[in-house]
């Protein structure tokens, strides 16, 4: 099952501070779960000013269950305290972006 997820960083001064701090570690989990064929896309969301504030992705879990147990009580962004809101919803990606 495939899911949306809209996650966003905190607001405050050392929000930035807290991504980067664990950015690796989150880009080398994506890129795991990618060849795994568990994480389809994803990219940073961005301020006015080019900053990142957050993240989406498309990830392909067989429940959400799942995919919080595996994934997301793992995920440095999450670990580290960098999203601090995370909105979760079920998607169907078309085969023609799945390379079908």
């Amino acid at each position: 099952m495939q899911f949306l997820i809209i996650a966003y960083d905190g607001d405050d001064k050392d929000a930035i501070k807290r991504r980067m701090k664990v950015r690796e570690q989150h880009l080398e989990g994506v890129r795991k779960a990618k060849k795994e064929g568990k994480h389809l896309y994803g990219a940073a969301i961005l301020d006015e000013n080019n900053n990142m504030i957050g993240s989406i992705m498309v990830v392909d879990y067989p429940s959400k269950d799942i995919l919080e147990s595996e994934w997301l009580s793992n995920e440095p962004y999450v670990t580290g305290d960098a999203w601090r809101k995370i909105d979760i919803k079920p998607c169907r990606v078309a085969d023609m972006f799945l390379g079908l």
